[in-house]
């Protein structure tokens, strides 16, 4: 297998991880093009995940592209939000997602069963244990239950929705 990293505007270190070789999959099967099989671009299949390599050539992956948030042009780990908010609040679920805004690009909201979860505390929280600014989130959205797949895995879309809704946002805004 051959890789390359493909810069991400605000990164500083890795990029979205590309791979190819004898063994790559030789396409997807899609919802809209029943029975077709659709190529990887190129030969090169986007992995959608943002790494840093190190001199050894050992990968550290930092999470999912789509798990980041451009706030005021910095790329914004979700994944790191959520850890952040579970060891203020470990007994308890969240959802770190980002909505548009109209001034700094994104933002993001929490989305929580921690009824006691206020934005000063999280803020403070934050601030004691280093985080940037930009990564703690201003509006928090407290549920009974966090939306999950069938899998079990957190439902981002519709806890993004749900975010959306209680903001009063469309997904253009």
């Amino acid at each position: 297998m051959r890789m390359k990293l493909e810069p991400v505007e605000g990164i500083a270190e890795g990029g979205r991880l590309w791979i190819t070789g004898p063994n790559l999959m030789m396409g997807y099967m899609t919802a809209d093009r029943p029975g077709e099989l659709q190529p990887v671009a190129e030969s090169w299949h986007d992995t959608g995940d943002i790494v840093s390599v190190d001199r050894e050539g050992f990968i550290t992956i930092s999470g999912r592209a789509k798990r980041f948030a451009k706030v005021a042009g910095e790329m914004v780990s979700l994944g790191a939000v959520e850890m952040l908010v579970q060891s203020l609040w470990p007994e308890q679920h969240h959802a770190a997602v980002s909505v548009p805004d109209k001034r700094r690009g994104e933002r993001i909201v929490l989305v929580t069963t921690a009824a006691d979860a206020t934005p000063e505390t999280l803020r403070q929280y934050g601030k004691k244990a280093g985080a940037a600014e930009l990564a703690v989130p201003a509006d928090i959205i407290k549920v009974k239950e966090i939306p999950v797949l069938g899998s079990g895995k957190t439902d981002y879309i519709s806890a993004r929705r749900m975010a959306l809704e209680h903001l009063g946002l469309s997904a253009a805004a």
